[in-house]
């Protein structure tokens, strides 16, 4: 506007010359169409200038606009007035710009965002005496910024805006309700003053790689005290700094955890159900136990078992078996604490009160000073010091008739006590090994009594002269499968030694007593002077049908037999008849072995009583061996018969020239699994030189008094 209030055409003060017209044309036209209001204001007669667009802007027309910054401060919002007042204040001190956003409050109670910019001008002396500016309606954009501003405040995300100096611009109440900090102690600091545990961490080193990419980057993290807080984050870069959005996921991380740690659980019992249960021994089942809880809920542990022969509750039944410690320099002292530990516990012991009640004994925190308290004094409370553990469970291992052992476990101060999900799944460990101990002291009382049955169907081989007889009896590794397999060896009244290998069908105490019968059948038939093998076992087959015996069983019978001439030539002679057997096997004095086939094998007795029984006799330098089993040695689920013969006739190559107890026990070491699946009975024969004395490995010459001592 002009001073006497008319309105100019352009709505520019008069400042250009007509060369100029063009240009100044060209301008008035962009700022109509920008919809720009101008204003002119007079500092010193403090008269307020403005155009057309202007005074509508603000609500005013030319009746009621009076050209002073009172009408200006009028239309202002109350808020506004002061902060605008300070800006305009200020360039016309600098006689600078000026520059600010508002709010204008028309008659009708609408509002209006209004940008202005200007610039004071000075006169000769420096003092400003005029601000000459526009200003434009921003109400379009301001409410778009205020729709977002409210949504960004509103959301269930923590946001963080901040300058390319890493100072904090914006922050919404998300972002203070996680940060647990009101946003006027954020506003305006920077990034690592406000966070300090962020220094040095995954967290700037994720933050400056998005600053040094323009990448976006999401990661995970843990703030640690004072907010402990697991948060997830995205940091967005742009040419104006940084923008932080951030999910509080310390829920959900805790969520995951539980079900991490139920899982591991599940892992834990799993394994240990497994591995246990892959052996019958208790004190590996033991060993393998503590491997597997330490240090999964414990920094170490220890396990004792309960005898068979004791009664359970008497602290004199227990028998340290193994112990485990996390850290290997404390290994050697769990394990000294563990071996004198029970010849000093009191009655008010925890393993004492564990095994006496069957229940859980816990000592959540303090057990140095409280365990030690409830051992005497001496070298094993020092060791106890030494571990100073932070919490002691002792849990007892349960059994059908009672605890069959005792589970220690202990924690160190670093880890602390146990929680009570480490006692939950210390529970199932206990109940589980409980099952898979008892089980295997059931096996052991079972295997020993049916072992014991078995060994007492055998007998000692004798000791001929110049003729070593080793014998070996593995019985299956099941409980209680007593089996049909049997050797023998006896001397006739000529001199001649009989060898005799054998195979009830079956795997029971049926087949046990079975197998008894059998072989005593076998022994008296073939103990007569002259017997050969294959009259010794047709004799067998009348015998059984006579006995109406239904016995199925493999078997051979060898002898061996020596004329004047023979033992001349220093060689003996070995006759046999093979009733459905695996071969005997001879290793020669040249480390070959031979398969004695001997052709097709007769059949089983058993089957046919009237079959003819052949016989095969081969000829044996002095220093053979022979060697006859049981189908155990060399057939299982895994290998076929044909493969195992293969096996050992390999077997036997290498262990060639050892001495015949040595090579009978590697012979059953190298062809036998650790928990063989069938019994195995072994007798192995040495044919020493004759023309020097009995070797001493052989063993004294003990013969039966109607037989020749040589």
């Amino acid at each position: 506007m002009s001073d006497n209030g008319k309105e100019a055409s352009s709505g520019l003060p008069d400042l250009v010359d007509g060369s100029t017209a063009t240009a100044w044309e060209l301008l008035s036209l962009a700022i109509d169409a920008a919809g720009i209001g101008t204003f002119d204001w007079d500092l010193v007669t403090g008269t307020l200038n403005w155009d057309a667009r202007l005074i509508d802007l603000f609500g005013y027309d030319s009746a009621t606009f009076d050209r002073s910054i009172d009408a200006f401060n009028a239309r202002l919002h109350h808020e506004d007035v002061d902060r605008v007042g300070a800006l305009l204040q200020r360039a016309i001190d600098t006689v600078g710009e000026y520059a600010a956003e508002y709010r204008v409050v028309l008659p009708d109670g609408e509002q209006r965002w209004v940008a202005a910019r200007g610039r004071a001008l000075a006169d000769e002396s420096g003092t400003a005496v005029r601000l000459l500016g526009a200003a434009w309606d921003i109400s379009v954009r301001r409410q778009a910024q205020d729709r977002l501003a409210q949504l960004v405040e509103s959301m269930a995300v923590g946001f963080i805006a901040m300058d390319t100096d890493w100072v904090m611009t914006h922050v919404n109440a998300e972002a203070e309700r996680v940060t647990g900090t009101p946003r006027r102690d954020l506003l305006g600091r920077t990034l690592w003053q406000a966070f300090p545990a962020t220094v040095g961490t995954e967290f700037e080193a994720n933050y400056r790689h998005a600053a040094d990419t323009g990448e976006p980057v999401v990661f995970e993290a843990f703030y640690p005290e004072p907010l402990n807080v697991w948060v997830e984050v995205r940091a967005v870069p742009s040419a104006d700094g940084m923008a932080l959005y951030f999910l509080d996921i310390t829920g959900r991380r805790q969520a995951q955890e539980l079900l991490e740690r139920a899982a591991d659980r599940e892992r834990l019992l799993s394994r240990i159900t497994e591995e246990l249960s892959a052996t019958l021994n208790a004190d590996e089942a033991a060993r393998r136990l503590t491997r597997l809880v330490v240090p999964g809920i414990a920094d170490w542990c220890i396990v004792t078992l309960i005898d068979d022969e004791e009664a359970s509750g008497d602290r004199r039944a227990l028998r340290n078996v193994t112990s485990w410690h996390n850290d290997p320099e404390l290994r050697e002292a769990v394990d000294a604490y563990a071996r004198a530990r029970l010849g000093v516990l009191r009655d008010d012991a925890l393993v004492v009160r564990a095994m006496r009640t069957g229940q859980l004994q816990l000592l959540p925190r303090d057990a140095m000073r409280l365990a030690g308290d409830m051992i005497a004094t001496g070298p094993v409370r020092d060791v106890l010091l030494q571990l100073a553990p932070e919490s002691i469970a002792v849990l007892p291992l349960p059994g059908r008739n009672g605890p069959v052992g005792m589970l220690t476990l202990c924690t160190g101060q670093d880890r602390g006590g146990f929680t009570s999900a480490d006692l939950v799944t210390a529970r199932h460990v206990a109940a589980r090994a409980g099952v898979v101990l008892d089980n295997a002291r059931l096996f052991r009382q079972q295997r020993g009594l049916a072992e014991g049955f078995q060994r007492s169907l055998l007998t000692a081989p004798p000791e001929p002269d110049h003729v070593q007889i080793v014998v070996r009896y593995v019985p299956a590794a099941e409980a209680a499968e007593v089996g049909g397999d049997w050797y023998d060896a006896f001397l006739q009244p000529s001199g001649a030694t009989v060898l005799v290998i054998g195979d009830v069908v079956g795997h029971d105490v049926q087949a046990a007593a079975a197998m008894g019968q059998a072989r005593t059948i076998v022994r008296a038939l073939a103990a007569r002077d002259h017997a050969a093998p294959a009259e010794v076992l047709a004799e067998v087959e009348q015998v059984m049908q006579t006995l109406q015996s239904a016995i199925l069983a493999t078997a051979v019978v060898a002898r061996l037999e020596q004329t004047d001439e023979e033992r001349a030539a220093r060689l003996a002679r070995l006759r046999w008849s093979n009733a459905g057997h695996p071969p005997p096997m001879v290793i020669t004095p040249e480390h070959q072995v031979r398969v004695l086939d001997g052709g097709r094998p007769d059949l089983l007795l058993g089957v046919s009583p009237d079959v003819p029984r052949r016989e095969a006799e081969v000829t044996l330098p002095w220093d053979s061996v022979v060697l006859l089993y049981t189908d155990g040695l060399v057939e299982s689920r895994h290998e076929d018969i044909d493969h195992g013969l293969d096996r050992l006739q390999t077997v036997l190559g290498e262990l060639a020239g050892r001495d015949l107890d040595s090579l009978c026990d590697e012979v059953l070491a190298r062809m036998l699994p650790t928990n063989p699946g069938d019994d195995v009975a072994l007798i192995a024969l040495q044919l020493h030189p004759q023309d020097r004395p009995r070797p001493p490995q052989a063993g004294p010459n003990r013969v039966p008094p109607n037989v020749p001592a040589d």
